[in-house]
């Protein structure tokens, strides 16, 4: 990279879609007051989070490693590197889970004041 391109503005879309990494249709927001939350989640290496589903649409970025997403209905899987983004499943129970290395994640969650971020599968735990 030149000098030159250092002191430059880049924009770069990671993604936009209306469908969730498995191609189900985001129907629509939650009603109430709108409530953004951004979280940074780090998963350390062979660890998988519980089962569970999202009321609220949400996306995250890889920040570093890779992540595994599986759909518990059909378990279809999707692997997402460093770099990569994705849109979850909306009420679709799922869970994300990683091997050899860890992963750090930021995922912004557009929900509704007091709304939880999370839904765990009954006799699962707290995703976090």
């Amino acid at each position: 990279m030149s000098k030159q391109d250092e002191n430059q503005i880049t924009a770069v879309e990671v993604m936009r879609s209306s469908e969730a990494w498995n191609g189900e249709r985001i129907e629509s927001y939650p009603a109430g007051q709108p409530e953004l939350t951004v979280m940074r989640l780090s998963l350390p290496a062979h660890t998988s989070l519980p089962w569970h589903t999202h009321p609220m649409p949400n996306a995250a970025f890889v920040l570093s490693g890779t992540l595994i997403v599986e759909d518990k209905q059909s378990g279809e899987q999707q692997t997402f590197h460093a770099g990569e983004a994705l849109n979850e499943t909306v009420n679709s129970a799922h869970r994300g889970y990683t091997l050899e290395e860890p992963a750090e994640l930021v995922i912004t969650y557009a929900g509704v004041k007091g709304q939880e971020l999370t839904e765990p599968l009954p006799g699962e735990p707290e995703e976090f």
